[in-house]
C-alpha cells in the first residue's frame, strides 16, 4: 500500500466512513495529509480511539481555533535571520532545508509552513545564504537539519548538505530530527546511512515517535542500522490527550526507547499550532504524568519534559523553579530567566 493523501484514499483504506469524506476535505484542504504504509498498517480499525490513527487520520476538530492558538507558535520566523535559518539560541541552529514530511502529525507545530502548500524546499539561492550565514558566524556549535523532515531527501542531496557541513570548521555537530526511522523505515539503507556520515562531524539522530506501539519491528531494526553505524539516536515525543497521556503507555514509549538504544530526550507539551486544541493537557496534567514516572521506570527511561514559550523565547524544562502561578494564572521562565503567561490569552 502506497502512501494515503486523499480522503478518497482514507475511505477506500478504511480509516475514514465515507459519510466523513466531505468533513475530511474540508480539513485536507487546510492541512497536509499523508499517512505512510507502515504508519496505516499499525491502526486498529475496530478502535475508535486507536492511538495511532489519532495521530495521523484528519479530524474536523482541526477546523476549531481557539483564541491563544498562532500560525508560529514557537516563534520560528521571529528568530529567522535568512531563509531557512532559526537562530535561537546562541550555539546552535535550525537548518531548514525542506519544508516536506512522510507523514503528517495532525498535532504538528509547524503546520502552517509544511506539506504541498507549505514553504517548500530552499531554492539553490537561498540555501547558498543559509550556509554563508552559518560559517559567517563562529558561535555556532551545533547545525539541526529540521524542516520538513530533512530524511525525505535522497541520499544524494542529503550527502551534499553534510558535505557542505563539514566544511565548516566550528560546526561540530550535526543533529537531525526526523520521523522517517519509524514511518518509512526502508529508507534507513547503506546509501542514506553513507549520507549521514558524509560530514566526518559527530552525528545525532533525534527520532519521533508518540506511542510504543510506533516502535514497530522493522522501526527498531531501522534503528539499529543507524546505532551499528555509529550514529547517536536521541528521542523527541509530545505529550498528546488520546494518545499516551496515561502512566502505563508513557511508561512503555520510554522502555521501548531504551530497548531500540534511543535514549529519551525530550517529551513537549504540545505548542498552539492552530486547530490543535483535542490534543493538548494543562501544564499541571503533564507534570503529574512526568512526576509519575519517576522511581517507577529507570533513569535511562526518563526524558526532559518541556514547553517551547509562545512568542519564541526558547524552551523551559517544566520544573517546579520553572512555572509559578499567582492569582490563578501560570507564568514559565525562559533560559534567560525571563517570566511569560501561559498560555497567552490571545495571539
Amino acid at each position: 500500500m502506497s502512501t494515503l493523501r486523499t480522503p478518497a484514499e482514507l475511505a477506500k483504506a478504511g480509516l475514514i466512513a465515507p459519510e466523513q469524506v466531505p468533513g475530511i476535505a474540508r480539513v485536507a484542504d487546510r492541512y497536509a495529509v499523508a499517512i505512510s504504509s507502515a504508519m496505516a498498517d499499525l491502526i486498529d480499525k475496530a478502535d475508535p480511539n486507536d492511538p495511532i490513527a489519532r495521530q495521523f487520520v484528519p479530524d474536523t476538530a482541526e477546523l476549531a481555533t481557539a483564541p491563544e492558538e498562532r500560525e508560529d507558535p514557537i516563534g520560528d520566523l521571529a528568530h529567522s535571520p535568512v531563509e531557512g535559518i532559526v537562530h535561537r539560541y546562541p550555539d546552535r541552529v535550525l537548518l531548514k532545508a525542506v519544508h516536506v514530511c512522510p507523514v503528517y502529525c495532525r498535532f504538528c507545530f509547524r503546520r502552517e509552513m509544511v506539506g504541498p502548500q507549505g514553504l517548500g524546499t530552499l531554492a539553490p539561492e537561498a540555501l547558498d545564504k543559509a550556509f554563508a550565514y552559518i560559517a559567517g558566524h563562529p558561535e555556532i556549535w551545533e547545525v539541526i537539519l529540521t524542516g520538513g523532515d530533512p530524511m525525505v531527501l535522497s541520499a544524494r542531496r542529503l550527502a551534499e548538505l553534510m558535505q557542505r557541513l563539514s566544511a565548516i570548521e566550528h560546526v561540530k555537530i550535526v543533529r537531525l530530527h526526523t520521523r522517517v526511522p519509524v514511518v518509512e523505515p526502508e529508507r534507513i539503507d547503506e546509501a542514506l546511512i553513507a549520507a549521514l556520515k558524509a560530514c566526518g562531524k559527530t552525528v545525532y539522530v533525534a527520532v519521533h515517535a508518540n506511542h510504543p506501539r510506533e516502535l514497530a519491528p522493522a522501526a527498531r531494526a531501522a534503528c539499529g542500522r543507524l546505532v551499528e553505524a555509529g550514529i547517536v539516536m536521541l528521542s523527541q515525543s509530545v505529550l498528546l490527550k488520546g494518545v499516551n497521556d496515561d502512566p502505563d503507555t508513557l511508561a512503555a514509549l520510554m522502555r521501548a526507547f531504551v530497548e531500540t538504544r534511543i535514549k529519551p530526550y525530550y517529551l513537549h507539551h504540545p505548542d498552539l499550532a492552530p486547530g490543535t486544541g483535542h490534543f493538548r493537557l494543562s501544564l499541571d496534567e503533564g507534570r503529574a504524568l512526568v512526576a509519575g514516572l519517576r522511581g517507577r521506570i529507570s533513569g535511562l527511561c526518563q526524558p526532559t519534559y518541556v514547553l517551547d514559550i509562545p512568542g519564541g523565547y526558547g524552551k523551559a524544562a517544566i520544573a517546579p523553579d520553572t512555572v509559578a502561578e499567582r492569582d490563578g494564572c501560570q507564568t514559565v521562565a525562559d533560559f534567560r530567566g525571563r517570566r511569560h503567561v501561559y498560555p497567552p490569552a490571545e495571539s
